[in-house]
């Protein structure tokens, strides 16, 4: 059960991410997968930062910051 948790966390923050950066989404199942990534991406830079939370919202919000910074970075290579 938590893998179907996952990927819908992973689906809304790559989704979230995508509005929030406008035109950085890539179709439902590219932001899953920036999602899931943020989602690492995101409790890496928290643990750099020694910030530490517990909950749904939390990991949520913190898969979002992630997808927008791995956004931002396919932004930088992706052609115009």
């Amino acid at each position: 059960m938590n893998i179907i948790l996952y990927l819908l966390l992973g689906a809304v923050a790559g989704w979230l991410a995508g509005q929030i950066m406008r035109g950085g989404g890539f179709g439902l199942l590219w932001n899953i997968i920036i999602g899931i990534i943020g989602g690492f991406i995101g409790g890496w830079l928290m643990s750099l930062l020694h910030i530490q939370k517990a909950g749904l919202l939390w990991e949520l919000i913190v898969a979002v910051i992630g997808a927008i910074v791995l956004l931002f970075v396919i932004s930088l290579f992706k052609k115009k």
